[in-house]
């Protein structure tokens, strides 16, 4: 009796950690499509203008 409960609690557990990891993939797809969405209305892509030559540094 004693193991099917500890089955049953490790059980729960397993399904809860499924669900969380499931939401955070969702959250991570969700703000990816947003990123690609506003690169793709036209918003001008960051561009490192500022970077140094390498032939442009100081000894």
């Amino acid at each position: 009796m004693f193991e099917i409960e500890l089955h049953r609690l490790r059980h729960d557990d397993l399904v809860r950690q499924a669900e969380a990891e499931r939401r955070v993939r969702e959250a991570v797809r969700v703000r990816r499509a947003a990123r690609r969405g506003a690169a793709a209305r036209g918003a001008e892509p960051e561009r490192h203008t500022r970077r140094r030559s390498w032939f442009a540094r100081t000894a």
